[in-house]
């Protein structure tokens, strides 16, 4: 349970320590003196939007912070260990806010996100809004109702992963329904192309080398007659290289004495000696193993015909070919086989579907008999509250499959015997809202396992033994637990364990509001002013006295 909160430059609040108890606390106070306060800080410490306004004026930033009890919160502190934010018995939740908006958020002393605030603040406080009765128009809070109620969060959650499942595999099989005729013909394209490179039959780097061969047999008469030029000019009869090479090494033999320049020209003309002997050796070679032929330049002709005309087909460079080959080849792959992967699609889909729907006929089945069960628990506390004429039915339709199941949930009313039940808000007034709303959420607290419920001026609306019984109710939720009620209502504030007072005053030229605990004459006095306004008798003064007695206060 909430057991300290500490508010430091909020709003209308400078400085404020407050220790809490167990039962039934109330905050009272005038109209405008701040009683909400102490929500909204509390509000910020469990992950509520922050908001620069609410730094008082003239502080550098707000700082509040809120502990815990969660001895006996099994499920508070097995999250606590999973976010390794774990302590022994206590929990304390911090929250500043700069002048600038920025805030920052803190775990048992470990900087912590809003999302981590929101996440434990569900699994410590349960907040009942003087709006609720508002939602009450709303379908879709008559399911959740149900289901909080009921306690099927964990079914709830696992429909709707379901039904995402699901959805997602339907989407997948309807596109590719839609796309199968695209598909077909795009595969019939692949395979013909694939063909007809098949048949090519083009290797990787073959085009270069049949290139090279075409040019050398396209111009084979010119390539025979230019070696046999060079080789008779290498070794020939009449003025040959070799010839005009060995005239000169002769000369330099006959010579008496040679320099170290003759020395050197004479060792040149010998390696060129060596060096025209053998281009002389290897053009004779290509002489003797040239073959010029005709049939093979036809071939290499209609070789690179077929290749130049393909390439130019699909509008890419012969060198490409191969490239384009392989890419075309797994594309087939990935789309060959397609009815095979529809039909996989179809049984995903399926599949996912009969358990989607599995999970939602046991969701439906659980709500139906909680609808039983929280009808007749709303009824009896009408009676109490005065409304015993009324009767409320939570009537459950089927609906076409949605992520929230197969079923939509509508609380009817008759507020008059004989009358038939319809929609709450073509039957009931905003006082009879109000008190249906009270039953409900007193009904839904009661089935609560959060120990700590807030309870924010819900008996609006509501006054004379009406109030009284209101008082009683959420005093009996405060046995077991810790209730924490916002009230205008003496009725409701004289049930409390313990009486918090809210009062606003100006000091130093600011307002400022501050908060006190009430006991024995105090507490009278309070009571009396709700009764009986400012000026207070000693009428009053007995009335509240004997309020008070009633209850063992």
């Amino acid at each position: 349970m909430l057991t300290h909160l500490s508010i430091h430059h909020f709003t209308l609040v400078e400085h404020l320590e407050l220790e809490l108890e167990q039962g039934l606390t109330a905050l009272t106070g005038e109209t405008g003196a701040g009683k909400s306060l102490l929500l909204d800080a509390l509000g910020m410490t469990l992950g509520d939007k922050a908001d620069a306004d609410k730094v008082r004026t003239g502080a550098e930033r707000a700082d509040i912070s809120a502990t815990f009890d969660v001895a006996k919160l099994p499920k508070a502190r097995k999250w606590l260990k999973a976010q390794e934010l774990e302590a022994e018995s206590e929990c304390i939740l911090r929250r500043t806010i700069s002048a600038d908006g920025r805030s920052r958020a803190y775990i048992n002393g470990q900087s912590a996100t809003l999302s981590q605030l929101r996440a434990l603040g569900e699994l410590l406080i349960d907040i009942h809004s003087q709006h609720a009765h508002q939602s009450l128009l709303k379908k879709d809070h008559h399911r959740a109702l149900i289901d909080h109620y009921g306690g099927h969060t964990s079914l709830y959650q696992a429909v709707k992963s379901a039904w995402r499942e699901w959805q997602a595999y339907a989407e997948q099989l309807q596109k590719r329904q839609s796309n199968d005729a695209e598909i077909s013909a795009r595969v019939q394209l692949l395979r013909y192309q694939v063909d007809e490179l098949d048949q090519l039959g083009l290797e990787q780097n073959e085009l270069d080398a049949l290139e090279a061969e075409h040019r050398i047999q396209a111009n084979a008469e010119t390539v025979m007659a230019t070696s046999y030029q060079l080789a008779s000019l290498c070794q020939g009869e009449d003025q040959s290289l070799q010839d005009g090479i060995n005239k000169g090494l002769q000369l330099l033999r006959d010579l008496p004495e040679k320099s170290e320049p003759l020395l050197e020209a004479e060792q040149l003309l010998i390696n060129a000696q060596i060096q025209i002997e053998e281009a002389a050796r290897a053009i004779d070679h290509h002489i003797d193993s040239f073959d010029a032929d005709p049939e093979r330049l036809q071939w290499l002709d209609g070789r690179l015909d077929a290749i130049y005309q393909i390439a130019r087909k699909h509008r890419i460079s012969p060198q490409q070919l191969h490239e384009l080959h392989q890419a075309l080849a797994n594309e087939l792959e990935s789309l060959d086989g397609g009815e095979a992967d529809l039909d996989l699609l179809a049984k995903q889909s399926a599949k996912a579907e009969a358990q989607y729907r599995q999970l939602a006929q046991e969701l439906g089945q659980q709500r139906r008999q909680v609808a039983l069960h929280l009808g007749k628990a709303i009824n009896r506390q009408l009676q109490q509250l005065a409304m015993g004429n009324a009767s409320v039915e939570l009537c459950i339709s089927e609906i076409a499959p949605a992520a929230t199941g197969l079923e939509e949930v509508e609380i009817l009313v008759s507020t008059n015997p004989g009358q038939p039940h319809r929609p709450l808000g073509k039957v009931a007034s905003g006082g009879e809202l109000s008190r249906i709303s009270l039953a409900i959420q007193v009904c839904i607290a009661n089935k609560s396992t959060i120990p700590t419920l807030i309870f924010d001026e819900v008996d609006v609306g509501i006054g004379g033994a009406t109030a009284d019984i209101v008082g009683r109710l959420l005093r009996q939720l405060g046995k077991d637990g810790q209730v924490l009620c916002v009230t205008h209502l003496a009725q409701v504030a004289s049930k409390a364990h313990q009486h918090l007072q809210v009062s606003k005053s100006v000091r130093k030229g600011a307002s400022e509001s501050t908060l006190i605990a009430l006991e024995g004459e105090a507490k009278v006095e309070e009571i009396a002013r709700m009764l009986g306004g400012l000026e207070l008798t000693e009428q009053t003064r007995a009335h509240a006295k004997e309020m008070l007695t009633m209850v063992g206060s």
